[in-house]
């Protein structure tokens, strides 16, 4: 579960890896924030999205026990071998640190989830803590019996913010943080979401408090991280003249 704590730059952004659903060079991007406290004011379960009290957001706490399988976000494993709802101090921490006593996701290495969403969505929001190698997010969008592949990063992508705008978890010594993810236009819009984690190095994919907004087009009430927006078009759009959007097929 090491991250490193990498010094901010604005090169180290521009290298960030966006694929374009179209010829467009507009992209999924991302930002890092400590987050805030939940529900009630708890500082114990973890920190929750800025945006998780607005109309259209649907917040997924994992506190029952195990993932939702029915409703708006429904959860499947690949394997479920060691995967699953696990309680323990590697949870996601609160807003300012705080150790998390709730329950979260665990996916562990050779697994992923498909998150499958009952409606178009612009925004994806995560408590990501104790952050691996190679903690993969993947976002797609049905076109016909296709989902097309409209975003991918890795931890690789994140890593230059966390010293910056993460917290530390003292228990745990790891960088912590609220992850963002929104449309910046129709064009990258999604209604599936894959997490999966594909290294043994340091451990799983740790996460708490999924937040989605239902919505097209871009996620208006986010700002990109000074500097990202340049990064993000400039590799984007020299990604597509090399790269065609990658299909799954879907089942008859």
């Amino acid at each position: 579960m090491s991250f490193s704590k990498k010094a901010f730059c604005i090169g180290a952004l521009s290298a960030i890896a966006a694929f374009g659903y179209s010829s467009s060079a507009q992209a999924i991007s991302f930002n890092l924030t400590k987050g805030v406290a939940g529900p009630g004011g708890a500082t114990n379960q973890g920190a929750y999205s800025e945006f998780y009290k607005d109309a259209g957001v649907t917040t997924i706490d994992f506190n029952s026990g195990t993932v939702p399988t029915t409703g708006l976000a429904q959860y499947s494993f690949e394997t479920g071998k060691s995967s699953g709802v696990r309680q323990d101090k590697w949870a996601p921490a609160g807003s300012n640190g705080e150790n998390n006593t709730g329950k979260y996701l665990e996916v562990f290495n050779g697994d992923k989830v498909t998150i499958s969403l009952g409606k178009t969505m612009n925004y994806y929001g995560i408590d990501w803590g104790a952050i691996s190698a190679n903690n993969t997010f993947s976002f797609f969008k049905t076109v016909g019996k296709d989902l097309v592949n409209v975003g991918a990063f890795t931890s690789k992508d994140v890593e230059p913010l966390a010293a910056k705008k993460g917290v530390l978890n003292a228990d745990q010594n790891q960088w912590n943080g609220y992850l963002h993810f929104y449309s910046t236009s129709d064009q990258d819009n999604f209604d599936t979401i894959q997490i999966s984690q594909s290294s043994t190095e340091g451990g799983g994919f740790e996460s708490d408090n999924h937040s989605f907004h239902e919505g097209t087009g871009a996620f208006t009430k986010a700002v990109p991280e000074p500097g990202m927006g340049l990064g993000v078009l400039a590799v984007g759009g020299l990604f597509l003249l090399k790269r065609k959007s990658q299909k799954l097929q879907l089942p008859n």
